[in-house]
């Protein structure tokens, strides 16, 4: 800390996923096994996607994007999670923090936006298949694409421009692995109250309604394939049984950290891997890697690699 005649905080102690020493090492090889399962898994999705000209589609072009957007996601703190499990003592510049602080509202406000994007590109092509590549042109999914990093940057400087400028005089711990928005805030020497119902009012509203609007297009194209193939009943609910597990992963650690934002709970920081590193790592598994055509993609391009 600076000081003089007032005291500011210029870094900030994070206490990590856990203080016991006898697992630091554990997580060190568990945490760099999935993040570079991560990386490997949705860069090779991307590669394939844009080396493949079958899947020059709306839907694949959106999944390349989850893909990229899902590596970002994992990025922000994930690296500095792992080095820290090395040391002693974990520490991040004010600098640091707000950085954090800025992309995880940027990558998770936009990959929330995408998500929804991606449920109403199916939305359109089974409850409107006559009409799909009018409405899925590519003009439409490059907008909406540039509409979800919008959303996600808009989003993210709504949260950062009260919190940046908050007095931080001490103390300077905070209980996770990265500077997660409502841990910080707590830390701010003045009263937050008004701060956090504007918080639960952005991003606890936008997780919510982003979560209840996928859940409402997940039902209707369920009944839209009912209604039309009893045959495809079965694949379409095995397929969004699959979908539902993984939004839920992703939307209801953040419905709950960011919803109700008041209370300190223990579980918060465990809850905040599941989508800053679970979902991100089974992505490419829910949405590709079980898809035939992608798997077959994936083939050709292993052969072009082997035969050049």
């Amino acid at each position: 800390m600076d000081q003089g005649n007032n005291t500011r905080v210029t870094e900030f102690v994070l206490h990590g996923l856990s203080g016991s020493q006898e697992l630091q090492h554990f997580y060190f090889a568990l945490f760099t096994f999935f993040y570079l399962s991560i990386l490997l898994g949705n860069l090779l999705l991307v590669l394939t996607i844009i080396s493949e000209p079958a899947l020059h589609t709306p839907m694949y072009f959106l999944l390349s994007n989850l893909s990229f957007i899902d590596v970002c996601l994992s990025s922000f703190a994930t690296p500095k999670m792992i080095v820290d499990f090395l040391v002693e003592r974990k520490t991040i510049s004010f600098e640091g923090c707000m950085a954090q602080t800025f992309f995880q509202h940027v990558f998770g406000g936009g990959e929330m936006m995408l998500l929804v994007a991606m449920a109403y590109d199916r939305y359109v092509a089974i409850c409107r298949p006559l009409h799909y590549a009018a409405i899925m042109s590519v003009r439409k999914c490059t907008g909406l694409v540039v509409g979800c990093w919008a959303i996600g940057v808009l989003h993210s400087v709504s949260q950062l421009v009260f919190t940046v400028n908050l007095p931080f005089c001490g103390p300077n711990k905070v209980d996770s692995f990265f500077c997660d928005l409502p841990l910080v805030i707590r830390l701010a020497c003045t009263d937050t109250y008004v701060l956090q119902i504007l918080m639960v009012s952005d991003s606890g509203l936008m997780a919510v309604s982003s979560f209840v609007l996928l859940l409402i297009s997940y039902v209707v194209i369920l009944v839209t394939v009912r209604r039309r193939s009893s045959a495809g009943m079965a694949k379409a609910r095995a397929t969004l049984t699959a979908h539902v597990i993984v939004v839920t992963l992703f939307f209801g650690p953040c419905i709950f950290i960011y919803g109700w934002p008041f209370g300190n709970f223990p579980a918060d920081k465990v809850l905040s891997v599941f989508y800053t590193i679970f979902t991100p790592l089974l992505n490419p598994l829910i949405y590709a890697l079980r898809n035939k055509e992608v798997l077959s993609a994936m083939r050709k391009l292993k052969s072009r690699q082997v035969s050049s």
